[in-house]
């Protein structure tokens, strides 16, 4: 296993079509599938990162910020943001690409990921290496995110 990685060495693109078994009753995506897709997206990234399984600890930040239709073209990104010890954040960026390839964002969740070995136990991962003002400026919000969720654990939340 590698000391370090970088951010593009585990980045996950995941495209779809939404198909009538994605939608709601309201004639949108259903969120429920969505999550699914991110969850899938972010632990992807997250085995790439660690090289080992991972478990979904928290999912947090999830913004909706527009509707996707039947036969959009959804697309998942996922981006490690931070990495602790045995932890991981991953970003997931969901668009909806139109058929000129113009992306639209409709979705924007951060999720904590940790490595583990096949006996269930949390297991270190590589640091990251950060390449980017934009990866720092990530890891810096990732930090003051990381203080927030340590904090409501605490308070019972």
């Amino acid at each position: 296993m590698k000391e370090f990685k970088t951010v593009e060495e585990s980045m996950v693109e995941q495209v779809h079509l939404l198909m009538p078994a994605h939608i709601n009753g309201s004639g949108r995506l259903f969120g429920g599938q969505l999550l699914e897709w991110i969850d899938v997206v972010g632990a992807i990234t997250a085995r790439r990162h660690s090289e080992y399984n991972t478990t979904t600890v928290a999912i947090d930040n999830l913004q909706f910020k527009a509707g996707a239709f039947i036969n959009d073209t959804i697309v998942l990104i996922g981006k490690l943001t931070y990495v602790g010890n045995t932890s991981m954040e991953v970003r997931v960026d969901t668009y909806s690409e139109d058929l000129s390839g113009i992306r639209r964002p409709i979705n924007r969740a951060y999720l904590v990921y940790v490595a583990i070995d096949k006996d269930g136990t949390p297991v270190k991962v590589p640091s990251l290496k950060l390449m980017t003002e934009g990866e720092r400026a990530e890891w810096n919000s990732a930090v003051k995110r990381n203080d927030l969720r340590k904090l409501r654990r605490k308070e019972g939340f």
